[in-house]
């Protein structure tokens, strides 16, 4: 009998492990579904199901080892399955996590910094927000879930490109460690390019790019436009014009109406802004919808002369200020004040500090009063020039220098004037005298006249002197053809008397 027991306690036991067997495997094998990779949700369900079955069932199989039912071989099959199953269920969470992650930019910013660099402000968003609903949708809530940390996209690298793909940020790349949901990070660029746009390349998580071309915005809380001019700095020369181009940015809100003022400039010196396209003459501007950025220059123009306020060779040095209309108002008395540069800073608005230089220069002006001389052949040319220095520098070391006909000779008295003062005159005599074998025609001699002002070449105007030479006059046939005339007519008158007394 009780064989019989034990017989059929066998019996009913293989069957059991038979059974448990089937149900191990029909739970926990692993059944790909490629479906699976594009609905990687519903995938991350039935791996998580799988999870569970198998989990169970190595539990299931431990107790039945523990009380000497199963194998150990039978033990490590579950314990297998169990393993592959928590990989497989690994492995869709980490792909679903990834794939939801979403690194986005809230907010991109330009703006001036202290030092007069142009920077960038940029927002950056951890956009995935998914854990929660993962958790109700798979009722996912265990340690593993947990540890992954759903919520934070790790190692977030950011730069900024131009319309080339050229990085042009400083610093070149930044990293976010960890970006949390609801959590942004703010970063700070400095551009190597000014420009209105920009691209954003992000990469983060698992490789995941990201390139998004923004718009960048102005503070609309500062009502400023920022002023910038390449040539900051000119010499000019005195009763010449000096252009400053201006770069015009806004940082505020658009349909405002803004002055252009000039402060700090001798009234000796006149100036007015213009319009570069249409030269024409601008006092006040205003920034159109989509319009930030404008240009415009500032012509002045010095005196002829330089006195106490404009100094030749002494810098001034001015502001160019940009105003709204309704602080203006507030600023009557702007040009009677001498304006320093802090007490600009604290106005809070647009400026550009300027500088030009006068400079002199001399010029060499070249008068004579006859440059056509008639002279016989044993006779010379005799003559003066005056050369007058009409510039606003000294002139030093005036060279007279003069190209004869051939094999005349010459003489210049003086040969170099060592300095010429502004309006002062100088007269050069200069002497030509003809070979002995010269023929008679006209001949010509080239004047050039050549000096240094601030060691700067100064050319005067070429002269160019004619002169003519004439035959000799034969002073007995000339009596001799008088006395033959005279006698001709003598005979003549005698010859008619005796006529007319017959």
């Amino acid at each position: 009998m009780n064989l019989q027991r034990t017989i059929l306690y066998c019996i009913l036991f293989t069957v059991y492990c038979l059974l448990t067997t089937c149900n191990s495997v029909t739970q926990t094998g692993t059944y790909y579904n490629q479906r699976d990779d594009q609905y990687r949700v519903l995938g991350l369900k039935r791996a998580k199901e799988a999870f569970e079955a198998a989990r169970k069932d190595f539990d299931r199989q431990k107790e039945l080892f523990t009380k000497g039912l199963i194998s150990q071989a039978e033990l490590d099959r579950a314990q297998a399955n169990f393993s592959d199953a928590e990989v497989n269920y690994q492995q869709s969470l980490l792909a679903v996590l990834f794939e939801q992650q979403y690194v986005t930019i809230s907010q991109a910013m330009k703006y001036q910094g202290n030092d007069g660099s142009k920077r960038v402000r940029l927002f950056v968003e951890n956009a995935s927000g998914g854990s929660a609903e993962f958790r109700k949708l798979l009722n996912i809530d265990d340690e593993l879930f947990r540890s992954l940390q759903p919520d934070i996209v790790n190692n977030v690298y950011v730069s900024l490109l131009n319309n080339e793909s050229s990085v042009i940020s400083q610093p070149y790349e930044a990293k976010i460690a960890e970006l949390r949901f609801g959590e942004p990070k703010i970063l700070d660029f400095h551009l190597l390019q000014d420009l209105d746009a920009v691209t954003v390349n992000m990469i983060y998580g698992n490789g995941s790019q990201r390139s998004l071309k923004v718009f960048l915005e102005k503070d609309a809380t500062v009502n400023k436009v920022i002023v910038q001019s390449q040539q900051f700095s000119q010499e000019a020369e005195l009763g010449k014009t000096a252009s400053f181009d201006l770069t015009l940015e806004l940082f505020g809100g658009i349909g405002k109406i803004f002055n252009l003022e000039v402060v700090n400039l001798p009234t000796q010196l006149n100036r007015f802004f213009k319009d570069p396209s249409t030269q024409a003459r601008l006092s006040q501007f205003k920034f159109m919808e989509n319009v930030n950025t404008r240009r415009a220059a500032l012509d002045v123009t010095l005196p002829d002369r330089a006195n106490d306020a404009v100094a030749m060779d002494k810098p001034i040095q001015f502001f160019v200020l940009v105003i709204p209309t309704e602080q203006a108002k507030e600023l009557s008395k702007l040009q009677s004040h001498q304006w320093t540069q802090d007490e600009i800073e604290k106005l809070k608005i647009g400026f550009v500090k300027l500088e030009i230089l006068p400079r002199g220069k001399g010029r060499l002006l070249v008068r004579a009063q006859q440059l056509f001389h008639s002279i016989k052949a044993d006779e010379s040319v005799e003559m003066n020039i005056e050369l007058v220095n009409e510039g606003s520098r000294r002139l030093d070391n005036v060279e007279i220098n003069v190209d004869p006909p051939l094999n005349w000779t010459k003489i210049i008295e003086p040969t170099v004037i060592p300095s010429l003062e502004v309006g002062e005159e100088r007269r050069v005599t200069l002497r030509f005298t003809p070979p002995n074998d010269v023929s008679v025609g006209r001949f010509e001699a080239r004047i050039r006249t050549t000096s240094l002002s601030d060691n700067q070449p100064v050319i005067g105007e070429d002269k160019t002197v004619v002169m003519e030479v004439v035959a000799g006059t034969n002073i007995l046939g000339t009596s001799l053809l008088v006395l033959l005339i005279v006698g001709l007519v003598a005979g003549m008158v005698v010859f008619g008397i005796k006529l007319s007394k017959r």
